[in-house]
């Protein structure tokens, strides 16, 4: 995972939406994001989903009602959220949370042609193996 920046912006308020599935985060420089949760989860930076190498990723399906039922501080530059589907292995940095935030249309939109490209959709369930996870390009 990509360390922070020394000029990275830092969350001033996270607060768990559980009704609305997103992570409302404001950061220091007055930038406030609602992360949907299904977007976090198939977008984690875990070797789960991201794998351990290129082309190694795995396309995250049948996540849209996913919740976080715990989010944990990490060190003073991540959270580690524990999703319903018992998905625990995503370190979150700030500057993840942020880049997740700040280019969601775009994480949504390459996340969307994956599924299509692989003739799933979101809501399909999860394939056995293969496929491509939210690649991102930021190797987080």
């Amino acid at each position: 995972m990509a360390g922070l920046d020394k000029n990275s912006p830092l969350p001033t308020s996270i607060t768990v939406h559980q009704q609305s599935r997103v992570l409302e985060v404001g950061f220091s420089d007055g930038a406030s994001f609602r992360i949907p949760f299904e977007l976090m989860r198939v977008c984690s930076p875990s070797a789960e989903v991201k794998g351990h190498g290129p082309g190694q990723e795995v396309l995250q399906t049948g996540k849209r009602e996913v919740g976080i039922t715990a989010l944990q501080p990490v060190g003073h530059y991540a959270v580690q959220p524990v999703f319903s589907d018992g998905h625990d292995s995503g370190i979150f940095s700030w500057d993840y949370l942020y880049d997740l935030g700040a280019r969601q249309e775009q994480h949504w939109a390459d996340y969307l042609a994956r599924l299509a490209a692989a003739g799933l959709d979101r809501d399909a369930p999860m394939p056995p193996k293969g496929g491509a996870g939210c690649a991102s390009g930021h190797g987080h």
